[in-house]
């Protein structure tokens, strides 16, 4: 997934990020509203609870629904499902789409950008540690059980000499068939722009981004689930 946060000019309508289809009709013919969820509680002589949903933007997806791109009030983001293609067909079609959202929406600014991998590890069901295929893993006390039948970690790491701050997230979560454990190792990686760069800086950015991402991957495996998982 790429992600591309921006700030609009305020009179941009809604009716103009749904005709972001026009022309992609054959590529992305599914339209969606995407919708932000508010609640308010309110604590007095009677307590009140209130959901309420507001517009934001739309969701275009591909007929064979493996891409989808959003346009938003706040920004532009293209993602790919498995079974996934190489990096220069998905920055291919996220920059073709990113270039229609641009000139057509007009953003003032791009504020952040960021890249996220999702992937889904399906290891031995019979798997005793898992430091044998993530590097990074919770670390139970000696004092207690160590029979793991679920978990979840999430760190935040900032990346100084980047600019970058890089969050993992992992958990176990449901497998797709019988004699195998499924970990979710979930990787992203956002950079705040302080200015905004011209369209061939934000995509060098994007790039090195890429260049990051793709090294906090391999440092997050071992040769175990290269040799054995991603094969």
């Amino acid at each position: 997934m790429l992600d591309l946060r921006v700030e609009l000019p305020a009179d941009t309508p809604l009716d103009a990020l749904a005709a972001l289809q026009e022309g992609e009709e054959h590529r992305y013919p599914a339209l969606n509203s995407r919708m932000q969820m508010h609640g308010r509680f309110t604590v007095g002589a009677q307590v009140a609870a209130e959901a309420l949903s507001t517009p934001v933007g739309y969701t275009f997806t591909s007929e064979d629904e493996r891409q989808i791109f959003q346009a938003r009030l706040d920004g532009f983001t293209f993602h790919r499902l498995a079974p996934y293609s190489q990096w220069p067909d998905f920055r291919q079609e996220a920059h073709r789409l990113w270039t229609v959202y641009r000139e057509r929406l007009h953003p003032i600014t791009v504020t952040r950008i960021a890249l996220r991998y999702v992937n889904r590890l399906d290891l031995p069901e019979t798997i005793r540690d898992l430091k044998e295929y993530l590097r990074t893993v919770p670390e139970v006390s000696p004092d207690l059980p160590h029979g793991l039948t679920g978990y979840l970690m999430q760190l935040q790491m900032p990346q100084d000499n980047a600019g970058t701050m890089l969050i993992l997230n992992e958990a176990i979560v449901s497998p797709p068939r019988p004699n195998v454990t499924s970990v979710l190792l979930d990787l992203e990686l956002m950079r705040p722009l302080q200015s905004t760069p011209d369209e061939a800086q934000l995509w060098q950015m994007i790039e090195e981004l890429h260049d990051l991402m793709y090294v906090g991957f391999e440092a997050s495996i071992t040769d175990r689930t290269r040799n054995e998982v991603m094969t």
